[in-house]
């Protein structure tokens, strides 16, 4: 393992990926998008690595030897949603990013997201538009893309519950302060739908902010979850369970009792 050491003098956006036999040229594609971003002064980025039973050793040397990258691996298979919260663990930003494996963000994509958490100190997560990267280079925007803007709390839960299918906002975008991040537990333990229920938990029990331009970049290929023929079953079988977690959070006033 490597990292970066926390630097007093700056604060550090910490990106968050979960891998399991990636392919090296995305994760090439992945680590060229952060060394291309354009941070506000005393910013850095942290690019926090986990292995989903996968000791990355196919990790390119040039992310490999970079000090801000930290490797991390689990011997056992949990899924994207223990691998990432696992990695909370060596994760030291003040805000966490989501990445996956083949996506890229754009050039500003973090920054656009450091600036609203800074200037809007109440809201807990931001998410923004994204672009589908196609096999054949074509790239197609995001149907139905929400007006950008604050969000108040329980108004995404509040629709996705109606219709899923109506909450276009995608988790793949998120990022969160760390502290909201680790109250909620991390990512769900789930196979599929972990990032939407952290997506919906943060919904709960904070504002949010939609940004206005497009900070991510989604690799479609024929290896993802998401192609898998069962993928569509597996993620209606979750949401009434995603649902129940969302409300029962939304309910919950911070001194009260737990909820019953």
């Amino acid at each position: 393992m490597n990292g970066i050491a926390v630097s007093a003098a700056h604060q550090t956006i910490s990106v968050v990926t979960a891998a399991h036999r990636p392919d090296p040229q995305h994760l090439a594609a992945a680590y060229r998008s952060l060394v291309d971003q354009q941070l506000p002064p005393m910013w850095q980025w942290q690019w926090v690595i986990h292995g989903d039973a996968d000791d990355l050793t196919s990790l390119p040397d040039v992310v490999r030897d970079d000090p801000r990258v930290s490797i991390g691996f689990s011997r056992r298979r949990g899924g994207p949603g223990v691998a990432r919260t696992t990695a909370l663990a060596r994760a030291h930003g003040a805000l966490i990013r989501t990445l996956d494996v083949d996506d890229m963000l754009v050039s500003d994509s973090l920054a656009a997201a450091i600036e609203i958490l800074t200037v809007h100190p109440d809201v807990g997560w931001t998410t923004c538009p994204l672009l589908d990267l196609h096999p054949d280079g074509s790239h197609h925007a995001y149907d139905q893309e929400p007006p950008p803007g604050r969000s108040e709390r329980r108004s995404l839960a509040a629709s996705w519950s109606a219709d899923p299918r109506a909450q276009r906002i995608h988790p793949s975008t998120l990022t969160l302060r760390r502290e909201l991040v680790i109250a909620l537990g991390g990512w769900m333990g789930l196979e599929v739908s972990e990032d939407q229920g952290l997506l919906l938990a943060a919904d709960a029990v904070s504002p949010g902010y939609h940004l206005d331009r497009v900070g991510l970049i989604r690799r479609h290929h024929d290896q993802q979850m998401t192609r898998a023929p069962d993928f569509g079953a597996d993620v209606a079988a979750l949401r009434g369970l995603l649902a129940e977690r969302a409300a029962l959070l939304g309910a919950w006033t911070p001194g009260s009792p737990p909820p019953r």
